[in-house]
């Protein structure tokens, strides 16, 4: 089959959307279907099976949207209908920008059928461009907005948890929804990994992710703080974003070894969760956490928020796993329970590496062609049927 993937939002991939993008393309590709992607990103210019739109400037959220290392992608039905020639399906990877637009474009003018994937939650949006990530009327706003511009529009949601479904549908109603989730690459394993110098005899705390408002990095620098291990422990946080700025200035404040704060290749990254002693993810906003399900998979204990707004929780095998969210001392507190019982954290972490709930990338990818296929001969079926 054809199939042509619309990212509205695309770039490197240093982020979990991205991530799951270029495992949907590359899984595609493998299996021998044609695939176009569309983005808005220059230097993939002229690489086979891209077509660059232009970059589209929401004027004073710019600066917003450059911290985040992202460029946006704009409408353009020239490129988008050439984009689109021959193909079966069109999946489109979120909701915002350009994505509020081509669903309509595509199902009614190209009569395209349309697939779409929920990788933004409203929380996202509104903790970024207005601060009103707790309000609940502003997001239910915009998960209406979401399914206005595209979900309405789409034979088949690919939700990668349950959580998120059940969030949408509650919004607005029920949808032909599929949930798959992104799954876990094989570059992420349990392996043996010698310490390098500057951690022997640390403890070693790791959040993987994005470094931006909703993930609460600020949590963990303060439960660290008042952990009674203190002076031993070190913070890693892998990713990038708006807030290392004031992720430092925190720690500068309060903590006696500094953070170490940067991005890691797969292989690096792979490296350093096997190095930590402990996993801690605070995000208040998550539809699911790779991240987190990357360090379950090497086998790690993590400590999660338990959080209404967050996926992540589900993947905790008991409440040692979780703690209250945003609350800085009941973190600590479980901080220090599994530093209070390293056998039991050695034994728990092999329990969390047989978790069920880490599927391969593989597996998940298999998932996603079977929606694409079951939306494409459904769609031939009822031309067959409006024909005859």
């Amino acid at each position: 089959m054809q199939i042509t993937i619309i990212a509205p939002v695309l770039g490197e991939e240093n982020n979990g959307t991205t991530v799951a993008t270029f495992n949907l393309i590359n899984s595609l590709r493998d299996k021998g279907h044609k695939v176009n992607v569309v983005c808005g990103d220059e230097f993939r210019q002229g690489q086979e099976g891209f077509y660059i739109l232009p970059q589209l400037s929401l004027g004073p959220i710019d600066p917003i949207v450059k911290a985040n290392n992202v460029v946006l992608a704009r409408f353009d039905k020239n490129i988008i209908r050439e984009a689109c020639k021959g193909s079966d399906v069109v999946h489109v990877t979120m909701p915002l920008f350009l994505g509020a637009r081509v669903g309509k474009f595509i199902k009614n003018e190209l009569k395209i059928p349309v697939t779409g994937g929920f990788h933004a939650q409203a929380e996202n949006f509104s903790s970024h461009v207005f601060n009103l990530m707790n309000n609940k009327v502003f997001n239910k706003f915009i998960y209406r907005r979401y399914n206005k511009g595209l979900y309405q529009y789409c034979d088949a949601v690919h939700y990668p948890t349950q959580f998120i479904r059940d969030l949408f549908e509650n919004h607005v109603g029920a949808t032909n929804g599929y949930v798959i989730s992104n799954g876990v690459r094989d570059t992420f394993y349990k392996t043996a990994v010698e310490r390098p110098d500057h951690l022997k005899n640390k403890k070693v705390i790791l959040f993987t992710g994005r470094l931006s408002k909703e993930k609460s990095h600020h949590i963990l620098v303060r439960a660290v703080s008042l952990s009674k291990y203190e002076n031993d422990i070190q913070l890693v946080f892998a990713g990038q974003g708006p807030r290392e700025k004031a992720i430092k200035k925190l720690s500068k404040k309060l903590l006696t070894n500094q953070p170490i704060i940067k991005f890691f290749s797969f292989k690096e990254l792979n490296d350093m969760i096997n190095i930590a002693d402990l996993y801690v993810h605070p995000s208040e906003i998550e539809i699911e956490a790779i991240s987190c399900l990357e360090a379950i998979k090497c086998g790690k204990v993590p400590v999660i928020a338990n959080s209404p707004s967050c996926a992540t929780k589900a993947f905790a095998l008991d409440d040692r796993s979780l703690f209250r969210v945003n609350d800085a001392r009941n973190l600590s507190d479980k901080i220090d329970y599994w530093f209070d019982h390293p056998e039991e954290l050695t034994k728990m972490g092999k329990i969390y590496s047989q978790s069920p709930v880490v599927d391969s990338v593989e597996k998940c990818m298999d998932k996603m062609e079977m929606m694409l296929t079951e939306v494409i001969e459904s769609a031939q079926e009822r031309d067959y049927i409006l024909q005859g």
